[in-house]
């Protein structure tokens, strides 16, 4: 009985697995500390035309915030998510930086811990740029832990499958006042 139960939820869950993705576009890695990923994710921002999504475990770089900031202030459409818990605890939490100049910010709390590090460049568009890894948005990361990052251009299914899974964790999640009101 064991091994078939076994086997029907192998079955069940092949049958839920995503469809395996075209391979196309350009794949940029980079491992900190010896690599600038963080020079990287601004360069991507900088390239912004229509939108930018963040999903962050952790928020902290200054310069992240301000690239997002004049993007924003560009026209670009920029929203972030993040994770509830490192927002009130993390110390130097650009969140309410972001959310003062206009960006929308939202707090995922359904979860023990929200730990995607995503990144998404006109995540509709042919020319896309899908940047994730493990690569927190913070000074540690790039100067003191070993991360990665991927940045990945031109797979326009794979940054449809991103942002329709940054839509399936906003839709869940709060605006950054309500969440950390007393």
């Amino acid at each position: 009985m064991r091994r078939l139960l076994l086997a029907l939820a192998c079955v069940a869950a092949a049958a839920c697995a995503a469809p395996p993705m075209p391979v196309t576009g350009t794949v940029e890695a980079l491992f900190t500390p010896w690599d600038d990923a963080e020079g990287a994710l601004l360069r991507v921002v900088a390239s912004a035309k229509k939108s930018v999504q963040v999903q962050a475990f952790l928020f902290t770089s200054r310069a992240l915030a301000r690239a997002l900031i004049e993007a924003h202030r560009r026209g670009v459409d920029v929203a972030v998510l993040a994770d509830r818990e490192m927002a009130i605890k993390g110390e130097n939490s650009q969140l309410a930086q972001l959310a003062a100049a206009g960006i929308p910010v939202w707090l995922e709390v359904r979860y023990a811990s929200a730990h995607n590090k995503i990144l998404l460049v006109d995540a509709t568009e042919e020319d896309s740029v899908v940047a994730t890894g493990s690569f927190n948005y913070t000074y540690s990361a790039q100067a003191r832990n070993a991360e990665n990052l991927l940045i990945l251009r031109g797979n326009a299914p794979l940054a449809h499958a991103y942002l329709d899974n940054w839509r399936r964790h906003q839709a869940e999640a709060r605006p950054l006042a309500e969440a950390t009101a007393p």
